[in-house]
C-alpha cells in the first residue's frame, strides 16, 4: 500500500518533532551540555580541517607545493581559524552586551552561567584538546613548548569554568584574546605563500600589533582591574578556582607580553625595509 503525500509528510513531522525532542531533552539539557559541547567541538575541528583541505586543494595554487608537514599546519591553521572566529565573537557578546554577567543582576556574577556559556566553553575545550594533541602528536612540528604550556593551561581553566559553573566571566575575557587568531594564521599563509614584501603582508602585521595591544595587553590589565574590584566575591570561590583565576591569566599575560615585544620588533624590522 502506497503513502499518500499527506501521510508522508506526517511521518516527515514525526520524525522532526522527535529529533527536536532529543535535541532538546539529551543533547542541549542541562546535565549534558559540557560533554556534547566537547565533543561538538572535536568534531567541529575534524570538519574544519578536511574543509580546510579540501578548499585549499582547489582554490590554492600554494598548496599543492607545500611538504606533508606544512599542510598538516596549514590544515591545522584552519582548524585554529575557525575556533577563533567562533570564541572571540561569543565572548564579546557575553562580556559587553548580554546582562548574564551585569552588576544591575542579582546574586554573584563570579557564580553566573547559561546553557550558552557553558556551550561554548565545551567547544573551545574541545578545541584544546584535539590542537594539543595534534601539537604533541607532531611535537615540535607545530609548536614548541610555549604552545603546550598555553593550551595545557587554557583548556584546564576552561574545562573547569565549564563543569562548576564558576568565573565563566573572567574565562571569556581572556577567550576575546582569541580574536589575534585569525590575523597570525594569515601572516603565517602568506609567508608560505612568498608574500612577505606584499602589502598585504605589512597591513597585517599592523593590525596583528593593534589587535594584540587591545585583546592580549590592555583586556588583560582591565579584567586584572576588574577581579580587584569584585575581590569580595572571587574569594567565595573554590581555593582551586581562586588560583586559576589569578595564576592561569598571569602566565598568559606574561607570555603574552613576551610575544609582544616579538611582535614590535618585527613591525619595526618590516617597516625599515620598506624605507
Amino acid at each position: 500500500m502506497r503513502e499518500t503525500p499527506k501521510q508522508t509528510v506526517m511521518a516527515i513531522k514525526s520524525y522532526q518533532n522527535q529529533a527536536q525532542l532529543l535535541v532538546k531533552n539529551y543533547l542541549f539539557a542541562d546535565p549534558f551540555i559540557p560533554y556534547t559541547s566537547i565533543l561538538g567541538g572535536i568534531l567541529a575541528c575534524k570538519v574544519a580541517y578536511d574543509l580546510t583541505q579540501l578548499i585549499s586543494n582547489f582554490y590554492s595554487k600554494t598548496y599543492p607545493g607545500l611538504t606533508k608537514i606544512q599542510r598538516v599546519e596549514w590544515n591545522n591553521r584552519g582548524i585554529s581559524t575557525v575556533h577563533a572566529i567562533f570564541i572571540s565573537a561569543l565572548s564579546l557578546y557575553l562580556v559587553f552586551w548580554s546582562n548574564l554577567f551585569s552588576d544591575e543582576l542579582a546574586g554573584l556574577l563570579v557564580f553566573r552561567s547559561s546553557p550558552l556559556s557553558t556551550f561554548g566553553l565545551g567547544v573551545s575545550v574541545g578545541y584544546f584538546v584535539s590542537d594539543l594533541a595534534m601539537i604533541l602528536w607532531l611535537y615540535p612540528s607545530l609548536g614548541g613548548i610555549e604552545y603546550v604550556i598555553h593550551h595545557s593551561l587554557s583548556g584546564i581553566a576552561v574545562a573547569y569554568s565549564m563543569f562548576t559553573g564558576e568565573a565563566q566571566l573572567y574565562t571569556y575575557m581572556v577567550l576575546i584574546s582569541e580574536v589575534t587568531t585569525p590575523e597570525i594564521n594569515i601572516r603565517w599563509y602568506l609567508d608560505t605563500a612568498g608574500m612577505k614584501r606584499s602589502t598585504a603582508y605589512l597591513i597585517n602585521g599592523i593590525v596583528i600589533f593593534l589587535t594584540w595591544l587591545v585583546a592580549r595587553v590592555l583586556l588583560f590589565g582591565y579584567m586584572f582591574y576588574h577581579v580587584y574590584l569584585h575581590y569580595t566575591q572571587v574569594v567565595k570561590m573554590h581555593i582551586f578556582g581562586y588560583i586559576l583565576v589569578f595564576g592561569v591569566p598571569a602566565v598568559l599575560a606574561t607570555m603574552n607580553l613576551m610575544w609582544f615585544g616579538k611582535i614590535i620588533k618585527g613591525v619595526l624590522k618590516t617597516l625599515a625595509k620598506r624605507q
